[in-house]
């Protein structure tokens, strides 16, 4: 296991910490060749960040929401390092404490935003944000050929 798998799942914990769809999707969706995986994937992150804009949204940082990405997280850290082909459970742990700190952090920075920005506008920067976090964590795993990272059978 490298320091990179470690680094690349926390990344991606902390993109889980802000849209906890990412944790799962990022992997699935640039590894996966099923197309049905693929496409619940991108249906499951278009839905939050829609749903992340709604006034009904519950607070991140509450149990269920928290622990669910949380768990996110670490499933997301345990895929990456899967697909590299190393050892998995300092990617989980490191991808947990990613989505710890994206959730209480995204949540501490969305709130000082707001008022400056506006609500939308804040959350629109908090969306660039963590899909630009996912997309560096999810980028092929080094050492793979260039092109789409290999795919664990």
């Amino acid at each position: 296991m490298t320091s990179s798998a470690v680094l690349r799942a926390a990344l991606l914990g902390t993109a889980a910490g802000g849209r906890s769809t990412l944790g799962v999707a990022g992997p699935v969706l640039t590894s996966s060749p099923r197309w049905p995986l693929r496409a619940a994937a991108l249906a499951a992150v278009a839905g939050e960040l829609v749903g992340d804009k709604l006034p009904g949204t519950p607070d991140r940082t509450i149990p269920p929401s928290a622990a669910v990405r949380l768990a996110s997280g670490a499933v997301g850290g345990w895929l990456l390092a899967r697909r590299a082909g190393s050892g998995w459970v300092l990617p989980a742990l490191a991808g947990a404490a990613g989505a710890a700190a994206g959730t209480l952090g995204g949540a501490r920075w969305r709130r000082a935003a707001a008022p400056r920005l506006g609500a939308l506008p804040a959350a629109l920067a908090e969306d660039a944000l963590v899909l630009a976090l996912a997309a560096a964590a999810v980028r092929a795993t080094p050492g793979a050929p260039a092109g789409r990272p290999p795919v664990a059978r």
